[in-house]
């Protein structure tokens, strides 16, 4: 039995900085990339879908207008998750993360089903058949898009950002659209007069691809708003790191929830009972620094001592 006069070791408190700090600084500015990105690419379809009779194409440079308001709010929402703990919000100001992430997912969807009406509007047209060069202006798009996506899709997963992981699927988004444009746009000008509107089909085929992708971009995130569980590895590794420190004699309630890029620990641990309140203490510690210490993601733990008394 531990001697209760005696201190329990207590390893020193690790110095860390916040883990998502440097992560929202990269994300704000993938964001940013987003925007610049978007702005050039939309001046690109809107012309050439209007000199190019080719509406598919300008339903994309509209979506991709979108997308420099959403990556906007991406990079507005990840620069308030990156403010520090104040006296209003003590556990920072994470939250921002996702919330951002729920207003794009809602913005995907919006652009869905409002391009799907002008879809439909213009099947019921009578336009001109586009002409071919647009063609080679959605091959380029579907390119650019596509590198964008990886290279922010790898980010987010190392960040583990809902925000970011949202802004990718937005420029995944886009090349779904661009490539049922360029089917389309395909098939109208190979089919000649009477096919005019395939790409105008095409375009509405994309906006369900659309709206679905922003779904699924929304629930997580609003999962995330609602304090949802993290995945069970991660309150299982929790728990067996706090099992690990010598002076837990059992581990009880563990409770984790996600705050933007970094996760708070809520744990109940059981010590001997007839160990001093500053022994206990010190066991209490011990286990914050080493969950800490393996988890960096997790920025606070607060551990709730209770008395453990074996069956005999």
């Amino acid at each position: 039995m531990a001697d209760s006069t005696k201190p329990f070791p207590h390893t020193s408190k690790p110095s860390f900085a916040p883990a998502g700090r440097n992560g929202y600084g990269t994300g704000a500015r993938l964001a940013l990339i987003g925007v610049a990105v978007n702005f050039v690419l939309a001046l690109i379809k809107i012309i050439a879908g209007l000199l190019g009779n080719c509406y598919a194409l300008i339903a994309d440079g509209i979506e991709s207008t979108l997308d420099i308001f959403s990556s906007l709010i991406i990079w507005f929402g990840l620069k308030l998750a990156a403010e520090p703990p104040d006296d209003e919000h003590p556990y920072g100001h994470g939250k921002a993360e996702p919330l951002a992430s729920v207003v794009v997912a809602l913005i995907i969807i919006a652009a869905a089903i409002g391009l799907s009406v002008e879809s439909i509007h213009e099947i019921i047209t009578p336009h001109h058949t586009p002409a071919t060069y647009t063609l080679a202006v959605l091959v380029g798009v579907i390119i650019i898009k596509e590198t964008l996506f990886r290279k922010v899709s790898g980010a987010a997963e190392q960040l583990g950002s809902t925000a970011v992981k949202t802004d990718a699927w937005h420029h995944r988004a886009d090349v779904f659209t661009s490539a049922g444009a360029f089917i389309g746009v395909s098939i109208a000008i190979l089919g000649g007069k009477g096919w005019e509107q395939a790409d105008d089909w095409a375009a509405l085929f994309t906006c369900s691809i659309i709206a679905f992708n922003g779904y699924k971009l929304l629930m997580p995130a609003l999962h995330e708003v609602m304090d949802t569980a993290p995945p069970k590895e991660l309150e299982s590794s929790v728990r067996a790191i706090a099992a690990g420190v010598p002076g837990v004699a059992q581990v009880e309630k563990c409770r984790i929830r996600k705050m933007g890029l970094d996760y708070y620990v809520d744990i109940h641990i059981g010590v001997d009972a007839n160990l001093t309140v500053r022994a206990g203490h010190e066991i209490s510690h011990a286990v914050k620094d080493a969950i800490r210490t393996v988890k960096p993601e997790v920025v606070d733990v607060l551990v709730h001592v209770e008395p453990f008394e074996p069956l005999r």
